[in-house]
């Protein structure tokens, strides 16, 4: 059981929900590499004026988080103190249309699958947006990192986002407000919790649309271990470098400690072979650009976010 932290609100000091608060919950199950502690406080809200309401009325002091699925995410062993806020099959639906100029648009709730928005476009005659198949989590995840795959990213297809910040304000967010770059969204501070975006493609034949999708998928399906237990890539790119082939030069591919490894098919994936800590995990990583940076002089940064507490 997580200790309660210095600050954290008892049950009796929440605002009433719709949705469903649970005190010490586990988190390891709901992240892919299935492992790390559980939340102090998960909340999982009805709709988005029920997510309004409790961080308008939540106390002050009590910190909120927001995850997805955690397809990049490593939770530590301690567990995430204060609220942590998973969007729930509300926040999920996903449409297509045309607006008033005629462009084609997406609309996509932040908890929808970034596959299914694919799915959803290519169904409707929208291209540009395969790319999402190749992208594991959710649009949410997806509009915080400017997530991306193949030489693609949310940037290229980005109308604007609607967010809730920490004191229930919904608004809304547009390129500018965003300021995308590699891997982030400088924009996207941590007290927004986004809960739909819009995007925008191009005219096409659905049926193009799908076989780029099938391509996409079996090219990710041969080059990475996604039938493991991973947290999907690990580093970022540095500029003029394949984060994987510095992994690689630096002698560190099935590199291991504890339960954690580095994979032998992806040099940029780390796996959980079994019973790996968050620990391990991290460790591992470290230990990674520690050799890196020796081999080539080269810092890598992490990709995958790392929260919670050791």
């Amino acid at each position: 059981m997580m200790t309660r932290t210095q600050g954290s609100a008892p049950c009796d000091m929440l605002p009433p929900v719709r949705g469903s608060i649970t005190r010490d919950a586990p988190l390891k199950d709901l992240v892919w590499f299935r492992a790390g502690g559980p939340a102090e406080l998960l909340f999982r809200p009805a709709d988005a004026d029920d997510l309004a309401s409790f961080l308008a009325a939540k106390p002050a002091d009590l910190k909120v988080s927001v995850i997805g699925v955690g397809s990049n995410l490593l939770v530590r062993d301690g567990g995430i103190p204060g609220a942590v806020v998973r969007l729930s099959s509300a926040f999920g639906k996903v449409e297509t249309y045309k607006n008033e100029d005629g462009g084609l648009h997406v609309r996509a709730g932040a908890a929808a699958l970034d596959g299914a928005v694919a799915r959803a476009a290519a169904d409707a005659g929208i291209g540009g947006l395969e790319f999402l198949r190749g992208v594991p989590g959710t649009i949410g995840g997806a509009l915080k990192m400017n997530a991306g795959c193949y030489g693609r990213e949310i940037k290229d297809i980005f109308v604007e986002a609607t967010a809730i910040d920490e004191k229930g304000n919904k608004i809304r967010l547009f390129a500018a407000d965003m300021a995308f770059e590699y891997r982030k969204a400088k924009g996207a501070h941590d007290g927004l919790i986004f809960i739909e975006a819009v995007f925008e493609g191009t005219k096409d034949e659905p049926a193009a649309i799908r076989a780029r999708m099938e391509e996409l998928s079996a090219n990710r399906e041969a080059a990475q271990p996604i039938k493991s237990k991973t947290g999907g890539s690990t580093f970022k790119n540095p500029p003029g470098h394949k984060a994987w082939q510095l992994v690689d030069d630096a002698g560190c591919r099935g590199l291991k400690i504890g339960g954690a490894q580095v994979s032998e098919k992806h040099t940029n994936f780390l796996i959980n072979t079994g019973d790996a800590t968050a620990t391990d995990l991290e460790a591992l990583g470290e230990e990674v650009r520690k050799r890196v940076q020796e081999k080539s002089g080269v810092t890598l940064e992490w990709e995958i976010k790392r929260v919670g507490v050791a």
